[in-house]
C-alpha cells in the first residue's frame, strides 16, 4: 500500500489524468462512443445496458469501499463525511440507477471496460487522497464546518438533484413500446441539451470544492472532458433530427447561458 500510494507515485497518475483529460476531450469530438442514442455495433460485442452500467459503475464504489476499510484514517469524521458522499454517488449509479432503465438497449463491453478503467483511477486519486496522501491534518473534524465544505456539499447536492430529475425526465419521455425519439423538456433542459450532464459536472465540481483537493479538480475536469464532447453531439444529433422545432429552443450544450 506504501508502495501505491508513494508521493511520487501518486503526483505521476495525477499529472497524466491532467493530461488525457485533454486528450480526450479532443478526441471525442470527433469520437461518439456507441451507446445510447449513438449506438452503433461496430463497437463490437455488447451486453445489456442494466448490466452493462452496473459492470462500469460497481469497480469504483468497491474499490472506494476497500481503501475507506482498511486505511488508518477510516474513522475520522471528516473523511468518512466525505467518502460517503462520493459512495452515494455511486451506489445510485451503480446499483438503482441500472434498474430504472427502460427499453433495451445495448452497450458495448470495449466502452465498458474504458469507463471501468476510468473509474476505478478516479476511486485511486479520490481514496488515495482522502484515506492515504493527505497530510494527517488537513481535515479535521472542524473541516465540516469549514465554509468550502458547507458550500461544495450544497453544490454537490444541487448538482446530484438536477442529474436525478433530469434523468427522470428522459426514462419517461417514451410509452413502453415506443421507440421514438423526443426531445426532452423541463427542468434544467429549459437551458442545456443534456441536463443529466450538467447535473454531473455540478455534482464533481462540489466534490472539488467540499475536498478542495486536486484530485478531486482532476475527477471534476474528467467529467467535463468525457460528457461536453457528447452533449455537443448531442445538440448536433437534435438539430438534424428535429430541425427547427429544436435549434428555436436556443439551447446551449451543457452549461446553460454559456457553451
Amino acid at each position: 500500500m506504501n508502495v501505491i500510494f508513494d508521493p511520487i507515485v501518486f503526483r505521476t497518475v495525477e499529472c497524466v489524468m491532467i493530461a488525457l483529460a485533454f486528450m480526450v476531450f479532443a478526441g471525442l469530438r470527433f469520437i461518439t462512443p456507441g451507446y445510447g442514442i449513438f449506438y452503433t455495433p461496430k463497437w463490437g460485442p455488447t451486453v445489456g445496458n442494466r448490466l452493462g452500467w452496473i459492470m462500469m459503475e460497481a469497480p469504483v464504489f468497491i474499490c472506494m469501499a476497500v481503501l475507506w476499510s482498511i486505511s488508518s484514517r477510516r474513522a475520522a469524521p471528516a473523511l468518512m463525511t466525505m467518502a460517503a458522499l462520493f459512495m452515494i454517488h455511486y451506489f445510485q449509479r451503480s446499483f438503482i440507477f441500472p434498474l430504472l432503465i427502460k427499453g433495451k438497449s445495448r452497450m458495448p463491453l470495449v466502452i465498458i471496460l474504458m469507463g471501468c478503467v476510468f473509474n476505478i483511477v478516479n476511486a485511486y486519486l479520490i481514496g488515495g487522497w482522502l484515506f492515504y496522501v493527505s497530510p494527517a491534518d488537513c481535515y479535521p473534524t472542524s473541516w465540516l464546518a469549514n465554509p468550502k465544505f458547507i458550500i461544495g456539499t450544497v453544490i454537490f447536492f444541487i448538482g446530484m438533484g438536477i442529474n436525478l430529475h433530469s434523468d427522470y425526465i428522459i426514462r419517461h419521455l417514451r410509452k413502453p413500446g415506443d421507440r421514438r425519439h423526443y426531445i426532452p423538456k423541463g427542468g434544467m433542459f429549459r437551458y442545456v441539451t443534456s441536463a443529466n450532464y450538467f447535473g454531473e459536472f455540478t455534482e464533481w465540481v462540489g466534490y472539488a470544492v467540499l475536498t478542495w483537493s486536486l484530485p478531486g479538480v482532476i475527477f471534476a475536469l474528467w467529467t467535463f472532458a468525457n460528457l461536453a464532447p457528447r452533449a455537443h453531439s448531442l445538440h448536433d444529433r437534435y438539430t438534424d433530427e428535429f430541425g427547427e422545432e429544436f435549434t428555436r429552443l436556443n439551447r446551449k450544450y451543457i452549461i446553460p447561458f454559456i457553451w
